[in-house]
């Protein structure tokens, strides 16, 4: 993006102590005190928010509606992939560069970030800087340095935040919680969580064509930090998800939706090893299927516990609980193996085991609704369920995944598994690992 140059005709004089004193206050700081902008705007739960979103063409048109309120100002860099939303709130300012939009519609009080997992981090951070309250669809951010940084931003800013795995507030997340709370299948020392859906292509390389940009795409702006790259049509709008520069691969896409209910039954925290195997990782896709072991340790009174992941196709073993007229989960699902029982999603094995249990005693308050929460969080209520202080060290988890992935091939000719130390963001046994712990921005760019 090119620089925008400011001029006036009005002279001010300064003195060299007061230039110098203003100079320094500024550096102390990279997120300037609530104390010195007063925080996020103060909204009475009766008044609406001014919410602005970027990436507004696929999901991101979703979650304006879902959250509703006063929709001020909308930024999409590909105009026909953003048209309905465009036409949707006519009222709305429209920009294609989210910094622009931030720098000069000074009414908005909350962002809605949907764009290609690659940009979430540097359009978020900027928000938070400016006291925007965020709603960020999954991941959180590309790298697992980016989450970290936007929760410690987040927090220090004071804003209200949530992240879109929209599941966390489901009925069924919390019956999870509430089975292993009652002891109904004993301590878990085993969990198997899944996604077999068809998500983006992968197992592929970069093509060799460069078709021309189309006139309704700014194609520099939609690869923002990432390295600079032809245009090709097999990137966007959807297909980026399985290409290392711009997505995050199945796991990266699903795993906050499938880990949610594991990590608040389970109260886990950071893993202390993790490996990987797979179809095959090349430099610029995320392979077609894969499995990714984590292991957790104990905590405040659970036994560890050893979580598994699989995609592209693969699965864990039938449980023989499990009647052979009965399909063994969703495309998308977890098993839960306790030592007095399993649990697959929310329900009981075997069903007559189900059917004999009944519900749990009721013990967590229910949702109001995803998007809902958010709301009332920025108007000053309770904190989302899915707030970044609880999102963040969840997605750093699943990002570590990608990290064990493209690590696998040394993983196995070295005969080990990554180690890992998760308050510094290091893996310990494997240095080269952790060239994937952070992204390089390309020049122009940065967090």
């Amino acid at each position: 993006m090119g620089n925008r140059k400011e001029t006036s005709n009005q002279k001010i004089k300064i003195s060299r102590r007061d230039f110098m004193g203003a100079a320094a206050a500024v550096a102390a700081f990279t997120i300037v005190p609530r104390e010195v902008l007063g925080g996020p705007r103060h909204i009475p739960p009766s008044e609406k928010l001014n919410i602005a979103g970027v990436g507004v063409g696929g999901r991101g048109a979703g979650d304006l509606h879902e959250v509703g309120e006063n929709i001020v100002a909308l930024c999409d860099v590909d105009d026909r992939y953003a048209a309905n939303a465009f036409k949707g709130y006519p009222k709305a300012k429209k920009y294609h560069d989210f910094r622009r939009m931030l720098d000069k519609e000074k009414n908005i009080d909350a962002v809605v970030i949907a764009t290609p997992d690659h940009s979430h981090a540097v359009i978020a951070m900027k928000a938070i800087k400016m006291g925007k309250h965020i709603y960020c669809e999954k991941p959180l951010a590309h790298s697992i340095y980016e989450v970290r940084k936007l929760t410690e931003a987040a927090r220090e800013a004071g804003v209200a935040t949530q992240l879109g795995n929209q599941g966390q507030a489901s009925e069924g997340t919390r019956l999870v919680s509430e089975f292993i709370r009652d002891g109904a299948i004993g301590q878990v020392r085993e969990v198997h969580s899944w996604c077999n859906r068809p998500i983006s292509p992968r197992g592929i390389d970069r093509p060799k064509e460069t078709p021309p940009v189309p006139e309704t795409l700014d194609w520099d702006l939609w690869l923002g930090p990432a390295p600079r790259r032809p245009y090709h049509p097999c990137y966007l709008p959807f297909s980026w998800r399985g290409w290392w520069d711009f997505g995050t691969g199945v796991l990266g896409d699903i795993g906050c939706h499938q880990f949610i209910s594991i990590f608040r039954a389970l109260k886990l925290g950071y893993p202390t090893s993790i490996e990987a195997c797979s179809s095959g990782v090349n430099s610029e896709t995320a392979p077609l299927a894969s499995i990714i072991r984590y292991d957790f340790p104990a905590r405040e009174g659970m036994p560890p516990v050893k979580l598994t992941w699989y995609d592209g196709g693969l699965m864990p073993a039938r449980p023989e609980e499990l009647e052979e007229s009965l399909r063994f989960g969703n495309a998308d699902d977890n098993l839960f193996v306790g030592d007095k029982g399993k649990m697959l999603g929310h329900r009981l094995l075997p069903e007559s085991r189900s059917k004999e249990y009944g519900r749990p005693p009721r013990v967590l308050p229910r949702s109001p609704g995803h998007h809902k929460e958010w709301v009332n969080a920025c108007k000053g209520g309770e904190p989302a369920g899915s707030n970044f202080d609880l999102a963040g060290p969840l997605t750093e988890v699943v990002l570590l995944g990608n990290v064990a992935l493209r690590m696998g091939r040394q993983l196995y000719e070295k005969g080990l598994k990554l180690y890992y130390d998760g308050p510094n963001m290091k893996v310990t046994n494997l240095p080269e690992a952790n060239k994937y712990i952070r992204n390089e921005y390309r020049e122009g760019w940065n967090l």
